[in-house]
């Protein structure tokens, strides 16, 4: 499997507090079947102000690291960003981390605040895919509000969304209401990827195994697409080195 969504570069956010732990968080990934996995900590201003190099140089450090420890994860580094008026000024100076692409635009991993969609972000998204940039809304089934009010998310795939659904959230980890929520989108396959947002190794471990188990039981056609093919596609991993080893 192919994980788009990580924290598991040490000390650079509210993810791995330590290399330790961080190496810990890799075996864990290869132990449930992840081959490849993207490192996305926050660009959250005011409270990650991370930046392209300061990731870069985070993730080199990390990567030497993993290989002198012979955990064999493939890696590569992205950035999980917060809604925030700067997007399109880092955009023009080359500054947003990038996922990959998929259809010929530019992936980016876009996160709304927990409690509520933002203001302005219609007009946010209609600038990101008018620039080329496509953004694939991190963890929906998680904002309270579209919680309390899913209309809201038939309203952001209109504006032309992708969408990545929290592994542990299919899992119960989040509770009822938002596993409510994530199996309602598998049904309807509204989905577009799972990723584990894995912050560490107990209170949010990497899922993707268990998560892949509920999604198949749904549809082993639908699993492959989320967990592997467009993950593969997006970050250019060759989908016939991800099988899944569950």
């Amino acid at each position: 499997m192919i994980d788009l969504h990580s924290h598991i570069l040490p000390g650079i956010d509210d993810g791995a507090r330590s290399l330790d732990i961080a190496l810990e968080m890799a075996q864990q990934a290869v132990d449930g079947g992840v081959r490849h996995m993207v490192c996305t900590p926050h660009i959250h201003k005011g409270y990650f102000d991370n930046s392209l190099s300061s990731i870069k140089f985070a993730f080199g450090e990390f990567q030497k690291a993993v290989n002198d420890a012979s955990i064999p994860l493939s890696l590569s580094y992205a950035a999980e960003v917060r809604v925030n008026e700067l997007i399109p000024i880092w955009y023009k100076q080359s500054e947003l981390p990038f996922l990959g692409q998929y259809n010929g635009k530019h992936i980016l991993l876009l996160e709304m605040p927990h409690s509520h969609v933002p203001q302005g972000l219609e007009v946010l998204i209609k600038w990101l895919l008018k620039n080329n940039v496509q953004p694939l809304i991190a963890h929906p089934e998680r904002n309270r509000e579209l919680l309390a009010e899913q209309h809201k998310f038939s309203w952001l795939q209109r504006q032309g969304c992708m969408f990545q659904v929290t592994a542990g959230a299919l899992t119960g980890r989040f509770g009822e209401k938002a596993e409510d929520f994530a199996l309602s989108m598998m049904r309807s396959k509204a989905f577009h990827v799972v990723a584990s947002d894995t912050h560490d190794l107990v209170r949010r471990p990497n899922d993707m195994q268990a998560a892949f188990e509920v999604v198949s039981k749904f549809s082993t056609d639908f699993a492959h697409e989320v967990f592997i093919k467009r993950p593969g596609d997006i970050v250019s991993f060759p989908s016939e080195s991800a099988e899944y080893n569950g």
